[in-house]
């Protein structure tokens, strides 16, 4: 009888393990694939991110190029005659202004 006793309790005892052992599969596979899902949502996010970085770099680009085609010498000077109505002195009329230094360096200003 105690041998029938102890034999039904180390059944139910291997089942339970195996019951436990098959919980943690099945939980182990959810996981998995939410993982899964997640890593595969951020890479999504990684491409949008990384497409409106490169879209971002083309127009830095494109604003580089406008900087110089606007800063360019010729065109400073062009818009300095027509729009201000500058013109270029003679040789004669420029005057060099020589400004004594201050002590303490340039920071002084």
């Amino acid at each position: 009888m105690r041998s029938q006793q102890h034999q039904a309790s180390a059944d139910r005892a291997a089942l339970v393990v195996a019951c436990a052992l098959a919980a943690a599969v099945v939980a182990s596979g959810v996981a998995v694939i939410y993982v899964k899902y997640l890593t595969r949502e951020e890479f999504g996010t990684l491409q949008q991110v990384r497409a409106e970085r490169d879209a971002l770099d083309v127009e830095w680009g494109r604003l580089q190029i406008e900087e110089a085609a606007l800063t360019s010498h010729t065109r400073i000077e062009d818009s300095a005659r027509t729009e201000l109505n500058m013109i270029m002195p003679a040789g004669g009329e420029v005057r060099v202004v020589e400004v004594p230094a201050i002590e303490g360096g340039d920071d002084a200003l």
